[in-house]
């Protein structure tokens, strides 16, 4: 068996349940989830419909590539959202199963293990962080290196945590902008430095957007990795975005995204892709077209999340000193204890459930970021956030009793 399969970790769904054996959740309260970022909003009947179909597309081998119309839609999307002046659906656009199986995939392709600079090849991420990244560079035989954003720090980037000869070694440099679980959002200046690096060492950027369509402003989108390089007077060299239909449309189930940007890496991305056997199916690919067509369903969807945030914000603000992110659908909120105490705390007292925040970081110079907050994933409809917000008030105001 590949020897990198014994630095993975458990994943953090797989903590946490460890974490609530044994805990009884008390039975006066239903069970509310806010642990999984999984949309609960109704997937939107144009998609259905479009899903079924093209289910006679079932007859047929799909290209990787994905179809024409597809690619060609997507192209479109990605010049109006991020007001890209020509997006070539030829050559920078590939769509793929979900953002989670491309960002893995990516720096599978991407890594050369052979190029040591006096070490392995590193893999840089945020942290706290989505946990494929980590995975994803363990298996390419990379060594994950671990920036710490931190909430005194507005979640900046400490991009002098690695010395030069450790920047020579970095070949991926993962961003996720708006951020999980911290909601950040990358600012033109958080951009203008990590492309200076980029240019000065030669690594790739992988801009994981996939929470890019959940935001509060209307007339303010969040800005992307394309966008900013384009402001900046940059080319996409070594720069790909990943996003989704999982949070904008309402559709994890679908599995279902695109990578854009850099033409010369994408063509090789495309030809790793070829053998790793991971073509979209067909139905699959008239479902997302209809998708990234319409844009009424997404405006709906984050009114709803406005709504909920306004309700709930006031409740847990008072609670957990909560703030409204710059976008996303999480809070991330300090604990009065231990987070993973409070998280079995809260399920055993009020049957709530909660992410501990140090089951999302690692270690690194001194400290693990993400202990002492939780991820609350504002995903239930709103009568349950609500209820949510009121049980976590409670419980904090009795541990202050």
């Amino acid at each position: 068996m590949n020897p990198n399969l014994s630095r993975l970790q458990p994943y953090p769904f797989e903590k946490l349940r460890q974490l609530f054996k044994g805990v009884t959740p008390n039975t006066r309260y239903q069970e509310i989830k806010l642990f999984i970022g999984e949309p609960q909003h109704e997937t939107p009947l144009l998609i259905k419909d479009a899903l079924a179909s093209g289910l006679d597309g079932l007859a047929h081998y799909p290209t990787t590539l994905g179809s024409p119309e597809l690619r060609r839609v997507i192209a479109e999307w990605i010049e109006r959202r991020y007001a890209i002046d020509r997006v070539d659906p030829e050559t920078q656009v590939i769509p793929v199963n979900g953002s989670r199986e491309a960002l893995f995939s990516f720096c599978q392709a991407v890594i050369d293990p052979s190029a040591t600079r006096g070490g392995p090849p590193i893999v840089v991420c945020p942290n706290p962080f989505y946990q494929i990244y980590e995975g994803a560079a363990f298996l390419a035989g990379a060594e994950p290196r671990f920036l710490n954003t931190l909430p005194d720090d507005d979640f900046a980037f400490d991009f002098d945590t690695l010395s030069a000869d450790e920047w020579r070694r970095v070949q991926l440099f993962y961003v996720c902008s708006p951020g999980n679980p911290t909601g950040k959002v990358l600012a033109l200046d958080d951009w203008r430095r990590l492309f200076e690096l980029a240019d000065r060492y030669g690594f790739i950027i992988a801009a994981d957007e996939c929470y890019s369509e959940i935001y509060f402003d209307e007339a303010a989108p969040p800005l992307g990795g394309l966008q900013a390089a384009q402001l900046l007077g940059r080319g996409w060299e070594r720069l790909v975005m990943f996003s989704s239909l999982s949070k904008r449309s309402n559709a994890p189930g679908l599995r279902s995204g695109f990578v854009a940007g850099d033409a010369a890496t994408l063509k090789a991305f495309l030809l790793y892709r070829t053998y790793h056997g991971c073509a979209m199916n067909p139905a699959v690919q008239a479902a997302s077209t209809a998708a990234w067509l319409d844009e009424a369903h997404v405006r709906l969807n984050r009114q709803r999340y406005r709504e909920k945030f306004a309700a709930v914000t006031p409740i847990l603000g008072a609670a957990l000193g909560a703030v409204q992110p710059d976008a996303g659908f999480y809070y991330w909120a300090r604990t009065p204890m231990d987070d993973g105490e409070f998280a079995r705390r809260l399920l055993a007292e009020y049957n709530v459930m909660v992410l501990p925040g140090s089951f999302l970081a690692r270690d690194a110079n001194g400290s693990n970021p993400g202990a002492g907050f939780v991820r609350i994933a504002l995903v239930a409809p709103l009568a349950e956030c609500l209820d949510a917000a009121e049980r976590i008030r409670s419980f904090t105001s009795n541990l202050q009793d």
